[in-house]
């Protein structure tokens, strides 16, 4: 009897779940915000759903023509121009293409994939950006569901990259409905997702590592980029450091700085010895309220620029009124010009470029490095132990 009432019975076979079929599936995404430092992710997590690459459409770069014609009446009171701009991009998906999406994916990033995680107090993204695609969102409902009139399905999960093993269920929250997507196709997908970030992220390292081999090898100087991801953006950034590397002078962004060990240990070899910093990611020696990813990269990237010595000038970028950028425009200087590298600050980017005088400042940056360069490394680089990994070994 009791082997009848606990004794195991084999299972009826699995039937295997049909495949689901999105390669006509066409997704729409924004190219706003931290998308321009998580956009290879967004890119294989919906291939690896089966959504066809050419059905994966980004908005085109910010532009004023952009704002006037698709996001007329539609915008927000914000005065963080990157977030404003995006009523454009919005309009442009849905008014904009030639064949009709099926899906807008803006997602609300609340966590960002830093390469500071773990060495700082939180990775999170500014609360302003994080909450635009629910501000943009909005203007498109307010008079009537333009998504919903233009039969397309508007996806805004929540999402936590510094969390990757929440990612799968955020996913399977924000999008199950509009994707039919379940919690092992989001694991899947999360995954793949990550592996092309990480791909993407190291290749480029690999890419400036390169470029500074070259410059120490030729000692020559470079530029180095701070800002924030969307500052790549040619509307938002307004090609500042495309015409000072028209120059001849290479432009570094920091988001993509090489962390190879054997370089950043040479570079922070006295900080390290002394017992200053923990290790070659820690910031708490200039920033201790260290919660804001893209601020956090920002500090690290000063104390890098003013420590390596073809690293010759700094260029900070920031849009008009960013109250997260504000508090760091006096630290970030005082690190830079107290490591002797020049520093030049653009600290009021809005929507229009002002020609004139981005040219004439970006004719007085390239004088100074011309003129400045060779005694600012050498100064930089008597500072340093002689091994130098970006040198061939002798």
């Amino acid at each position: 009897m009791l082997r009848t009432w606990f004794g195991r019975r084999p299972s009826a076979p699995s039937t295997p779940r049909p495949a689901k079929d999105r390669s006509k599936l066409r997704v729409g995404i924004p190219r706003v915000l931290n998308v321009w430092s998580t956009h290879r992710f967004w890119t294989a997590f919906l291939e690896a759903l089966g959504v066809r690459p050419e059905n994966i459409v980004y908005s085109s770069d910010t532009s004023e023509d952009q704002g006037r014609e698709f996001g007329k009446g539609r915008g927000a009171v914000d005065c963080c121009y990157p977030v404003k701009c995006m009523s454009g991009h919005y309009g442009e998906l849905v008014f904009g293409q030639r064949r009709k999406l099926d899906v807008i994916l803006s997602p609300i990033i609340y966590t960002l994939p830093s390469f500071l995680h773990g060495h700082v107090q939180g990775s999170f993204s500014c609360t302003r950006v994080a909450a635009g695609p629910e501000n943009i969102k909005s203007g498109f409902l307010k008079e009537a569901d333009v998504f919903s009139g233009n039969g397309i399905r508007y996806a805004s999960p929540f999402v936590s990259f510094a969390e990757r093993a929440l990612m799968p269920r955020q996913m399977v929250k924000g999008l199950g409905d509009v994707l039919d997507l379940d919690l092992e196709e989001a694991t899947k997908a999360v995954d793949a997702g990550f592996d092309a970030l990480d791909e993407f992220n190291a290749r480029m390292r690999s890419k400036s590592r390169e470029i500074l081999e070259s410059c120490a090898r030729e000692d020559r100087p470079c530029l180095l980029v701070l800002a924030r991801p969307y500052h790549m953006d040619p509307g938002i950034g307004h090609e500042i450091e495309v015409n000072v590397q028209a120059s001849g002078f290479p432009i570094l962004w920091m988001q993509y700085f090489p962390l190879d060990s054997d370089l950043l240990e040479w570079v922070f070899h006295d900080d390290l010895k002394s017992g200053v910093i923990r290790n070659c990611f820690d910031i708490s020696d200039v920033w201790p309220s260290s919660y804001s990813a893209n601020t956090n990269e920002i500090l690290w990237g000063a104390k890098v620029a003013a420590r390596l010595p073809w690293i010759t000038c700094v260029l900070r970028l920031s849009s008009y009124e960013c109250g997260m950028d504000q508090p760091t425009y006096t630290p970030v200087q005082k690190i830079v010009e107290g490591g002797d590298t020049l520093l030049f600050k653009f600290g009021d980017l809005d929507s229009t470029k002002p020609s004139g005088s981005v040219r004439i400042r970006v004719e007085t940056i390239v004088h100074y490095v011309r003129k400045s360069s060779s005694d600012i490394i050498a100064r930089k680089r008597a500072r340093l132990p002689a091994d130098c990994p970006l040198l061939p070994r002798r």
